[in-house]
């Protein structure tokens, strides 16, 4: 080991000789003499001294032997090892002869990084060396002490300048392990001369220490200005997290990294830990990896497994102080995977039920499909139901299969659209109301373990037929993207029918949820399938619809979207992540209170997402100055080149950073800006965008090419086609098809399809089609390919009678040219008529000047390969070629001639193309390429090949390699595709002089995993024979296995058997071996490529050798509860024979049958079990089956300990207790409620295990309720009912079973929630009984009123007049009266016309009632109420006043259908005609009253009143006789209401809707003056026809005196002389 540390003999020796000969002052000159020949050359400092320190506190953790150090320089090191103040680092004891250790170091600027690491408190003597007696005077080592343990590093600095000493301390050490030199160990003390003369240096050692000093003094300088910079205030600073670890998910056995960032000054030290455990790097090589990189630390954990599973913590500390951050780390294994050695590993916490899967062995299942479903054909609307029976052979008790159904290849999950059924035979999936988003492909899959089978059929939904014939299909896949506080994107599908007429564009339409009214969004229909909805209101939820419109109308809307809450993505996803109350459909959102207002800063990073011809789409981030409330925006816009900005959202700001600016003119070019705002203003606005011009950014795709059909079945027709040129977010394609020369064409599909393949099905056996195919995105739908060739509907070959040709090669090129000798090569017909390609035949012609000449055979008999030697050509003529394929059906059409070649000698150096490039097993992420070698390989030969890809329709720069150095095979596995893109792919051969020009490209291909793909399996029998298993359910009848060792044809079947029987093959190694080893694959011809592949390598060769060693098990030991609270130990193995045995293990001590535990073994399933009747605490721990079966072994554990045997044990005394309680009367469903039809409230729960003794008792509030008549039991239901449910029935109710064998209690809190929750629903029912509003006609008015069920004060009535709230008042008014709930309008007006709702608001949702009194009502015309009431139009004074013997003469004009009837009153008291006063109503609408003489007797209030059957109103007038004495008389003129005039006095008066209160009458007697001559009454009126206006206000005198003094001319007195 000193040797490994490169310690020197006599480095230390010097020092401690000077130290015992020299005295304080110098000490410095003495050590710098003794360690000038072996470290510095001039006087040491206590910096220098420093890396000596450190290497013994280093090399302590390293060495496991002890450092000697001789007795003389024991003086040095208590001086040495505190460099600021005395210690006691060493504590020497004895000094003398014998050796002493070092003890515990205390210096602060020295300590170990984990405090809990202690090493001895005091210096221990060390043991004493085995020498003779006559040694014993003699000089003995001084011993270190080496501690094994965590690696020591030095402490934590105070200062700057301890930060240098350490960096250069560090530097030394280095230096030091570096040269080779440095400190030894000597045995023998020398003097100080001899040790000087002994290490003299030569000039490359000095040459050597002095460019080290220099390097020395240029790190500290780097050092000093690097920690400057940290520290530029040069004040100590707590630990901070800038960057705090973030928690991670991953999958198993995958790497995992934690970072964070820490600021602090002095720098501090980080520290991991795990469950609050400091992390072990050594104690866990290569697993845990700790980094510090400038400040930047991190954690690596490499190859994650359920251990791993853990809180880590980062510690960081300094002299300030401690602080901690945390992240979680979860590892998530794929489904399917169990790993067994969890099963021991101290803890237990899978699922229990895992237990009953059968896993590993599980391909001894088998899984087949009777009566099952078919394609299957539907119209929305209806309910469709697929169904297949399983049949699953061995079949075990416990052994329950998996069903899983599947759309597309996407998992079904059940919701109120789809709904699946398991009767344990049969599985069924319905679709409640079929959709065109429910068409597909259908798998049905059946899982058992680890192996599962699958079977396909596909669905078909077409359009439901349209309200409005012409109407377009409806819309379909809504969905909402990018939602925030305000603002969603809404996307969708175009239909495949358009009704005949192009689709206009499309309406969205929104809901609430919790309510039914939909509201539309856009006022014009919109072209692109995607719009943003604005206006939403935080907080709240709303689902989606799309009506698609032409000119013929609108269509059926589209199946709803998901519910999607109006939220920031934040909120939303801190919501899913702690989940709160049950959904009520609104979510209420608080914000905090702002401490201080601050103006927020400019937002960032604003871009235009995205851009059509309607609307443009903005995104930004919010400034990162805000202060503490919440933001909103204002968006500006303005045309580009120009400054005129105009702000967009003018009244209301936007919350989200999204928003879609619409009124843009289409064309021009605008940028935008944001500003954010706040309560304490607007802050300044954004950079502006770039010019952003107003147009689709996505074009409407082109049409698809090369529409290919080839038959299928008798009713079914495959066809294939080519993705369109520059097609951008394609969302699949329609199908459609047309029988030959009807012109009628019909959607195969109505769901998109992706990829460029489709199978129609439901077409005419014996009748010619013809295909066209339209590609769809979000901008439109293409225009439609040309159609294609037309197709008679026949069986494939071998399905049917008529066989089908192969279609054309295509892509003929050459190969190789000699003099008189061309090689051709092509690719494989596109159709091969469904067989196999049996040969090619070869034409070619010359090409003379251009012109072609006659066509020659170039071969008679076919050949098999796809190239071929042409010979006997022409030297240096040009030729053409044609090929046509052949096989059962006969030959092919020919391939259109090639391009023009010349036979000329090839003389290039580098080789020929490579050919017949083809791929197989093709995946989401790979594929494998295959190729032959080229004709000519030019003048060397080859050295290997090149693979070139790109996407299919990149351009030609962009070609790259996929391999760095040539490829010697002729295959290659390509990974890292990206799923779904298109790729091709060419070959490049090299040699000595170069690479060769490339093959001809591939074609494209589509990295996807199709549906019902399956691999190659591996198993291993009892017998330990190896097979290659694949399966194929794609296969035609001339459909055959191919296997391929290295893709190459397995010739020698000496040492592999294959198998194949229908849809399965098998290959079976006779003797596994090194000669085996490579890649396998199984290719089936005949189909549309299905194609797998295994390797076999060294260690998997050794893996399977070993398998059958060792018992199969079908499942892993497990555990469950018996209904008694029994405990039940099992597992199953694949097979036991007679002689199998098991032993039981608990805690590594057998265990035996007996009282407590009951076990068995059964030979014929293989199930071992034991059951315990009861689960103790003693029984905590490891329970292990141990199986043997001859000389197969095998055994399985389960631990259960901790929070997993709690479970287990809380759960089987449960389950004890509640058989214990089934076995008297007792709950099957505990008590709960329901709301009848009469909207009374309904307890009720279901029993069991009921006799004619049982009693049943009601409680409320601990009060028994007493009950009138017995509950039979007869249906198994106790019920109790509650009339007329208030809040008066809050409590907790109790119902109590009993009888001799025991009692059951149920208890239901009605408080709080619960009751607020009944309530609700009682309302809802209340409201729901409600009846249509009617109208009555009353002598005050009008009265609207409804009657329902009875009436609660939860259920809140509000009344809506012509949508404005209405405020109630003395003259309208509203009430509940029994169960009617009643509006009253006394006097109406025609003001009061229009239309009246009822809001019934149950506490969640409001119910409406609507009357209408606008007279638009066919049935009854409510508006004769306002018309036809009796009116009095031309209206009396309010107040008259006249002398004493005058005559007074009123009149005005009334109105009424049917005519009214008129009466007086006076002084409230019914008034008739008499000799002096003369009433009269003439012409059923004039009335006058007259005095010819009137007297004091006369005064007081005369009320006018006319009445009908649709109203009353009345009009008063004050007359007031005053007496004048001394007065002559004077003429009289009256102006009537005509203006004509009369002798009397005449005085009108507008009509007056309530009468005058006292007050008022005596401020008008004020008022008079006493000397009046003459009185003229006036007003102007309108015409009798006309309904005067009447202001909608308060009803108050004071109102009623404004409106008066407002109306034409008041009545007015004036004095004549």
């Amino acid at each position: 080991m000193l040797k490994d540390l490169q310690l020197m003999p006599g480095a230390l020796q010097p020092i401690a000789m000077l130290l015992q000969q020299t005295s304080a002052s110098s000490l410095q000159q003495r050590i710098a003499m003794a360690l000038q020949p072996t470290i510095l050359s001039q006087l040491p400092t206590a910096m220098d001294l420093q890396p000596m320190i450190m290497l013994l506190h280093k090399v302590r953790g390293l060495l496991p032997t002890v450092l000697t150090l001789k007795p003389s320089a024991r003086a040095l090191l208590p001086i040495v090892m505190d460099l600021n103040q005395s210690t006691s680092w060493l504590q020497p004891t004895a000094w003398g002869q014998r050796p002493t250790v070092l003890g515990k170091v205390k210096n602060s600027n020295l300590m170990i990084e984990d405090q809990s690491y202690k090493m001895s408190p005091k210096a221990k003597r060390a043991k004493q060396n085995l020498a003779s007696e006559d040694k014993e005077n003699e000089a003995m080592d001084y011993s270190v002490p080496i501690f094994t343990g965590r690696y020591v590093i030095s402490g934590i600095t105070d200062t700057e300048e301890e930060r240098i000493k350490e960096s250069a301390a560090y530097v030394a050490r280095r230096n030091l392990f570096a040269t080779g030199e440095g400190v030894s160990v000597s045995k023998v003390a020398k003097s100080v001369s001899e040790e000087e003369h002994h290490e003299k240096k030569s000039r490359k050692v000095a040459v050597r220490e002095s460019a080290e000093r220099v390097a020395l003094k240029k790190t500290l300088e780097d050092t000093q200005a690097f920690h400057k910079k940290l520290n530029q205030d040069k004040l100590l600073h707590p630990p901070e997290f800038v960057i705090k670890p973030r928690s991670h998910t991953i999958w198993e056995k995958q790497n995992v990294k934690f970072h964070c960032t820490v600021a602090g000054w002095p720098a501090p030290r980080v520290t991991w830990y795990k469950n609050n455990v400091p992390i072990d790097v050594q104690a866990h090589p290569g697993k845990y990896t700790i980094e510090n990189r400038y400040g930047l630390h991190s954690l690596e954990i490499s190859t994650c497994d359920f251990d791993d599973i853990a809180q880590y913590r980062a510690s960081a500390m300094n002299v300030k102080g401690e602080i901690s951050a945390y992240a979680s780390l979860v590892v998530k294994r794929y489904k399917g995977e169990i790993d067994t050695s969890y099963l021991h590993a101290g803890t237990f916490s899978m699922p229990l039920s895992l237990g009953v899967t059968p896993h590993g062995f599980a391909s001894r299942f088998e899984i087949k499909f009777i009566d099952k479903f078919e394609v299957t054909f539907g119209r929305e609307g209806e309910t469709m139901s697929l169904g297949c029976t399983v049949v699953i052979s061995p079949d075990i008790k416990r052994f329950k299969p998996v069903i899983e159904w599947y759309r597309n290849g996407v998992l079904i999950t059940p919701s109120k659209w789809v709904q699946m059924h398991w009767t344990g035979e049969r599985a069924s999936l319905t679709l409640t109301h079929a959709n065109k988003e429910d068409e597909g492909l259908y798998t049905l899959r059946v899982v058992m373990g680890e192996y599962y089978e699958e079977y396909s059929g596909y669905v078909f939904v077409r359009d439901a037929d349209a309200e409005i014939p012409g109407a377009p299909g409806a819309p379909l896949d809504v969905q909402c993207l990018d939602a925030n506080k305000d603002y969603v994107i809404v996307s969708w599908k175009q239909p495949a029918v358009d009704g005949g007429n192009p689709i206009l564009g499309y309406f969205i339409d929104r809901c609430e949820v919790g309510t039914t009214h939909w509201t539309q969004c856009n006022e014009t229909p919109v072209k692109f399938a995607r719009f943003p909805v604005t206006g939403l209101i935080e907080g709240r939820s709303y689902i989606f619809r799309v009506r698609a419109v032409n000119r013929a109308g609108v269509s059926l809307p589209s199946r709803v979207s998901e519910a999607v809450a109006a939220l920031d993505p934040a909120d939303r996803a801190r919501l899913r992540s702690h989940p709160s109350a049950p959904w009520t459909g609104q979510i209420i959102v608080t914000e905090e209170e702002p401490a201080e207002g601050v103006i927020p800063g400019p937002p960032t990073d604003l871009q235009v997402i995205e851009a059509t011809k309607n609307y443009v789409v903005l995104s930004w981030k919010p400034p990162g100055q805000r202060g503490h409330e919440g933001i909103m925006y204002f968006v500006e816009k303005c045309i580009a080149g120009t400054e005129d900005w105009q702000r967009v959202n003018t009244e209301i700001p936007v919350k989200s950073p999204r928003f879609a600016v619409f009124d843009l003119s289409e064309g021009k070019s605008y940028c935008f800006r944001v500003r954010c705002c706040n309560s304490a203003g607007i802050g300044e606005p954004s950079e502006a965008t770039e010019a952003t011009v107003v147009d689709d950014k996505l074009d409407i795709p082109k049409p698809p090419g090369r529409i290919m059909p080839t038959r299928n079945t008798d009713t079914s027709v495959v066809v294939t086609w080519t993705e369109p040129p520059d097609a951008k977010e394609l969302v699949g394609y329609y199908i459609e098809s047309s029988v030959v020369g009807s012109g009628h064409w019909e959607p195969c599909n109505n769901n998109p399809v992706k990829g460029t393949r489709f199978i129609c099905h439901g077409l005419i056996n014996g009748e010619k089609y013809i295909f066209r195919v339209r590609a769809v995105n979000a901008a439109g739908l293409s225009e439609f390919s040309q159609d294609s060739e037309p197709i008679e509907v026949q069986a494939a070959i071998g399905g049917g009678l008529l066989h089908a040709a192969p279609s054309p090669p295509y892509d003929i090129t050459v190969l190789e040219s000699v003099r008189d000798s061309m090689v051709l090569g092509w690719k494989q017909p596109k159709a091969t008529g469904g067989t196999e390609i049996t040969g090619y035949y070869v034409n070619y012609r010359e090409v003379i000047g251009g012109v072609p000449g006659k066509w020659r055979e170039a071969n008679i008999k076919a050949i098999s390969e796809r190239a071929y030697r042409i010979e006997n050509l022409k030297e240096n003529m040009v030729y053409q070629f044609q090929v046509a394929a052949a096989n059962l059906a006969g030959v092919g059409t020919p391939s259109l001639p090639s391009k023009p070649f010349k036979c000329e000698e090839w003389t290039i150096a580098v080789p020929g193309p490579p050919h017949d490039v083809t791929y197989t097993e093709v995946r989401k992420d790979s594929l494998v390429l295959l190729w032959k070698e080229p004709v000519y390989t030019g003048r060397s030969p080859i050295a290997g090949y090149y693979i070139d890809m790109k996407e299919t329709e990149a351009k030609e720069e962009h070609w790259r390699s996929v391999n760095e150095k040539p490829l010697q095979k002729k295959f290659l596995k390509i990974a890292g595709l990206t799923e779904g893109v298109s790729y091709v792919f060419r070959v490049r051969a090299t040699n000595q002089a170069g690479v060769g020009r490339p093959s001809d490209i591939t074609d494209p291909v589509v990295a996807e995993t199709r549906p019902g793909t399956k691999e190659v399996v591996v198993n291993v029998d009892d017998d330990g024979v190896i097979s290659l298993n694949f399966e194929c359910d794609q296969m035609s009848p001339n459909s055959k296995f191919v296997w391929s060792k290295n893709y190459e044809p397995i010739e020698d079947d000496s040492r592999l058997d294959i198998d194949s029987k229908g849809g399965k093959s098998k290959a079976v190694f006779k003797n596994l071996g090194e000669d085996d080893l490579g890649i396998y694959s199984c290719v089936v011809t005949d189909t549309d490529g299905v194609s797998s592949g295994y390797t076999i390598d060294e260690e998997g060769r050794h893996t399977l050798s070993s398998k059958h060693a060792s018992i199969p098990l079908a499942s892993e030991l497990a555990v469950e509860i018996l209904e008694k609270g029994e405990v039940r130990f099992w597992l199953q193995a694949e097979k036991l024979s007679g002689n199998a045995k098991a032993n039981f293990v608990f805690n590594d001590k057998e265990i035996f049958n007996g009282e407590k535990y009951k076990m068995k073994v059964d030979q014929r399933t293989g199930l071992v079990e034991m059951i315990m009747d009861k689960l103790e605490d003693k029984d905590e721990g490891t329970y292990t089956f141990q199986l043997q079966d001859g000389k197969a072994t095998n055994q399985s554990s389960l631990v259960l300990i901790g929070d997993v045997f709690k479970k287990l044990r809380d759960e089987a005394e449960f389950q004890r207790k509640e058989w214990h309680r089934k076995q008297g009367p007792h709950f099957v469903d505990q008590l709960g409620w329901e709301v009848t039809d009469d909207c009374n409230v309904m307890l009720k729960c279901k029993v069991a295990n009921i006799k004619k003794e049982t009693h049943i008792v009601w409680y409320k509030d601990d009060r028994e309720i007493m009950v009138d008549e017995e509950h039979d039991f007869k249906d198994g239901v106790c019920t109790l009912l509650i009339s007329e449910f208030s809040k008066k029935d809050t409590g907790i109710y109790e119902v109590i079973l009993k009888d001799d064998r025991g009692k059951d209690v149920s208890e239901l809190k009605l408080t709080d929630t619960a009751f607020a929750d009944l309530m609700n629903e009682v309302c809802r029912r209340i409201a729901l009984s409600a009846t249509d509003l009617k109208i009555q006609s009353t002598a005050e008015g009008i009265r609207l009123y409804s009657f329902v069920t009875y009436y609660v004060e939860d259920l809140r009535v509000g009344w809506v007049h012509n949508d404005t709230q209405i405020r109630f008042t003395d003259r309208v008014k509203t009430g509940v009266t029994g169960e009617q709930i009643w509006l009253q309008i006394n006097e109406p007006t025609p003001q009061d016309k229009g239309k009246y709702t009822m809001e019934l608001f149950d506490g969640k949702t409001g119910h409406k009632k609507t009357v209408d009194l606008s007279g638009q009502d066919t049935k009854v015309n409510y508006a004769r109420f306002f018309s036809d009431r009796a009116r009095v139009l031309g209206g009396l004074p309010d107040v008259v006043t006249i002398q004493e013997g005058k005559a007074l003469n009123l009149s005005c004009t009334v109105w009424g259908d049917p005519t009214p009837e008129v009466s007086w009153l006076k002084n409230e008291k019914s008034f008739v005609s008499d000799a002096n006063c003369i009433l009269k109503f003439e012409a059923g609408k004039n009335v006058s009253f007259t005095i010819s003489a009137v007297s004091t007797h006369d005064s007081g209030k005369y009320s006018l009143v006319v009445k009908n059957k649709y109203g009353t109103e009345t009009s008063d007038v004050t007359v007031i006789v005053i007496t004048v004495s001394g007065q002559t008389d004077t003429a009289k003129h009256t102006v009537s209401i005509s203006g004509q005039s009369q002798n009397n006095i005449t005085v009108p008066k507008k009509k007056k809707a309530t009468t005058m209160s006292k007050p008022q009458q005596e401020k008008e007697k004020k008022d008079i003056k006493p000397h009046v001559d003459e009185v003229i009454a006036t007003e102007e009126t309108s015409d009798s026809k006309e309904i005067p206006r009447v202001e909608k206000e308060k009803n108050t005198e004071n109102n009623q005196q404004t409106a008066k003094k407002t109306h034409g001319k008041a009545a007015a007195a004036r004095t004549v002389p």
